[in-house]
């Protein structure tokens, strides 16, 4: 059994994502990342590879410093 995939939060970058993990569009078309084990997506928005970090936060100065929490639960569905 594979690995499942872990992310990683990273403070003022991306997210770090490694393991068995499949990355689709909104289609649900799968993205080719072969031959990768480990890609990192944007948050900061200004990578011109999106969703993959091209590390263009380092030019955007993009600041965001992420601390695990626990979640409120989910809103009822009505």
């Amino acid at each position: 059994m594979s690995d499942p995939a872990d992310i990683v939060c990273n403070n003022n970058g991306p997210l770090r994502v490694s393991g068995n993990f499949v990355i689709k569009d909104a289609a649900g078309n799968a993205f080719d990342v072969s031959g990768r084990a480990v890609i990192a997506l944007c948050r900061c928005g200004h990578s011109a590879n999106k969703p993959f970090c091209d590390g263009s936060h380092n030019k955007a100065g993009f600041q965001s410093v992420v601390a695990a929490c626990k979640l409120p639960p989910p809103a009822p569905k009505p």
